[in-house]
């Protein structure tokens, strides 16, 4: 803090800073907007015994994408007692924040300038009020009957582009056609917001000359003309580089000023391994340079990761070191991380691995109840899991394809090369579903040649050109492939059944939506898979509390899975959700779904609340197109 102003603004959850608020974002709190900055910034040597968070394949994934320099998944710096203390060490650590937009507009007389004007104050005086900073205007000359000075909030307009780059709109070059004030250097301006339904209308006017413009200018079609070409700002890091790209405008708060880059993986053993093998695994990067495995007992009284071993001798972790040491090296992948084989091949497996810590998956001896048989070849409780999230950029404009991440550009998180990344980590349950092979395969056959699903395919295509042709097929190898990564039939069905369990959990167990999330594992190259994990991935007790894993036994599934089946033949948007297939010119990726019947929550959902179409899993039209043509 610096005289009476505190350093806290806010608080967010561990989460946020991964997928909603992170490195690059604009964050809106209650009064003032600032802007996360980069990772040169972040003080974790405030933070006494912290501890980087260990998942050796999400670690992995994160050095074949940013280079092997990168050593560590670090947790968000945080001390516990700012609560107790604000005033204390705790209120001053956190992730950095720096105010923007840097134009301010007061609220009262509509007075707009930048925040290093002199017309505008900063007041974050109570330190247990954080969510009551704020910015005011000093000058103001209307009267308010509060003893306040009046609020000072954000201006509304940003420049952005598809390189990352954001930047204050000009407001004051704007006003005067891209010219000066003749009337003085630093003319006060005024934004008054008109109203209307026809898109913006807002004015712009500069009180010294009397010079007037309407934003409205520089939006639509014709309006990229009137914009200035971007300066290459990067205000996360604090500096410029060269950008040739045309700028947008954005709207403050607008969803597409920026899209996470993130990994996310299941903490689980390799197949087969102890549990001993798997804490080894688990703390490679700190075991394998040990010189000496003679000390093993000295190194156990210093080294925190031992901590975790207490349960075996010395002899025991001296061989589980050394055959990890003498095992097969890990074959370098090309292409995008693959995170979800291993997971597969746990689940999967005939015998489940040892209980830990991290996972414990449980099987029924009695196999699947006799009554869904012909719904699903596995049931498996996962009582106990322990997902990492690894976060190695961002984009703006575009959202990034989780499968084919060159083809927009991501935006770096420090200045230079990052030795370390955000990450965080959840623990919950989950309930995994194997699907017969057959079962799939055969319905695989029978719609492999119908028009819903050549529908699909071309929609896909069109979505993909319509999104990033013109951006990438110069710059990819080989050209733009429209069908690149196209997820198939298979992923559909799949898909589809998944939302409907998870808005069925949602009614049977209490679960809300939003605190459930899936993974979907479908086949890869020539190995047929057809499973599905729904998990609860929420950093908050309510995700171990075992209500979804209570859902796997019997009576319960049978329940919830007729129940999903049957409340998929029927749509309260029928027959208009029913007959939706997305034909042309249309190129969103769903057929029969919609936020009645399929959709959930954004952080629910692992692609968007595409690739959906009950059509593809129950019969609501023609048999032959369902998954499960009769239900059981």
């Amino acid at each position: 803090m610096a005289g009476n102003h505190f350093s806290r603004v806010g608080a967010v959850r561990p989460s946020h800073l991964m997928f909603t608020t992170g490195v690059g974002a604009l964050v809106d709190l209650p009064n003032i907007s600032v802007l996360v900055r980069g990772l040169d910034d972040w003080r974790h040597d405030k933070v006494p015994d912290w501890e980087a968070i260990t998942e050796p394949r999400v670690l992995d994934a994160v050095q074949r994408i940013l280079g092997k320099q990168v050593k560590e998944l670090r947790p968000a710096p945080w001390l516990d007692g700012a609560d107790r203390d604000p005033a204390g060490p705790a209120g001053r650590v956190g992730v950095p924040v720096v105010p923007f937009p840097g134009w301010l507009r007061c609220t009262v007389c509509d007075e707009l300038g930048p925040i290093d004007s002199g017309a505008f104050g900063f007041d974050n005086a109570n330190a247990r009020k954080p969510h009551e900073a704020r910015f005011f205007h000093a000058g103001c000359r209307r009267k308010v009957r509060s003893r306040k000075k009046p609020l000072a909030v954000a201006a509304r307009f940003l420049l952005a582009c598809t390189d990352g780059h954001l930047d204050d709109f000009p407001y004051a070059r704007f006003v005067h056609h891209g010219g000066s004030c003749p009337e003085a250097t630093h003319p006060t301006l005024k934004m008054d917001d008109r109203g209307g339904n026809l898109g913006a209308n807002v004015e712009i006017k500069c009180m010294r000359c009397e010079q007037r413009r309407n934003m409205r200018e520089v939006f639509g079609p014709r309006g990229a003309d009137k914009l200035p070409r971007c300066r290459g700002r990067r205000p996360h890091l604090g500096d410029f580089e060269t950008c040739k790209v045309e700028p947008k405008v954005l709207v403050v708060g607008a969803s597409n000023q920026w899209f996470a880059q993130t990994l996310s993986a299941l903490a689980v053993p390799p197949t087969g391994a102890s549990e001993l093998d798997a804490k080894v695994d688990k703390h490679w990067d700190k075991l394998e340079n040990i010189p000496d495995l003679s000390i093993i007992s000295y190194l156990r009284t210093v080294v925190p990761v031992f901590r975790e071993m207490v349960d075996w001798s010395d002899d025991e972790i001296r061989a589980a070191i050394e055959a990890r040491r003498a095992g097969p090296k890990p074959e370098p992948q090309t292409g995008n991380p693959d995170l979800r084989s291993a997971e597969w091949e746990i689940f999967s497996a005939r015998q489940l691995p040892e209980p830990t810590d991290d996972f414990t998956l449980r099987r029924d001896p009695a196999g699947v109840p006799a009554r869904l048989k012909g719904c699903y070849a596995d049931v498996v409780q996962a009582e106990r899991l322990r997902e990492v999230r690894a976060m190695v950029g961002f984009t703006r404009l575009d959202a990034p394809d989780p499968d084919d991440p060159d083809l927009v550009t991501r935006v770096a998180l420090a200045r230079g090369d990052v030795t370390w990344v955000p990450a965080s980590e959840v623990r919950g349950e989950g309930i995994f579903l194997r699907l017969p092979e057959d079962l799939v395969a055969n319905w695989e056959q029978r719609v492999a040649t119908s028009a819903a699903l050549a529908e699909h395919r071309d929609a896909y295509a069109r979505f993909r050109s319509n999104r990033y042709s013109a951006r990438t097929a110069g710059r990819l190898p080989g050209g733009f492939d429209p069908m690149r990564n196209w997820p198939g039939a298979r992923f559909i069905a799949l898909h589809t059944l998944s939302h409907l369990l998870i808005r069925t959990i949602a009614l049977e167990c209490g679960y809300s939506s939003a605190s459930l999330s899936e993974r979907i594992y479908p086949s890869r190259d020539d190995d047929p898979r057809a499973g599905i994990l729904i998990y609860t991935a929420v950093p908050d007790a309510e995700g171990t509390l075992g209500g979804l894993v209570s859902q796997a036994e019997e009576e319960p599934l049978v329940r919830l899975t007729r129940r999903a089946l049957a409340t998929a033949m029927h749509c309260s948007s029928d027959p208009l959700c029913a007959e939706r297939l997305p034909q042309e010119p249309a190129d969103f990726l769903h057929g029969a779904a919609c936020h009645v019947c399929l959709f959930v929550s954004e952080t629910t959902c692992e692609r968007g609340n595409r690739f959906l179409d009950r059509r593809f899993v129950v019969p609501i039209d023609d048999p032959d197109l369902a998954l499960f043509p009769e239900l059981p």
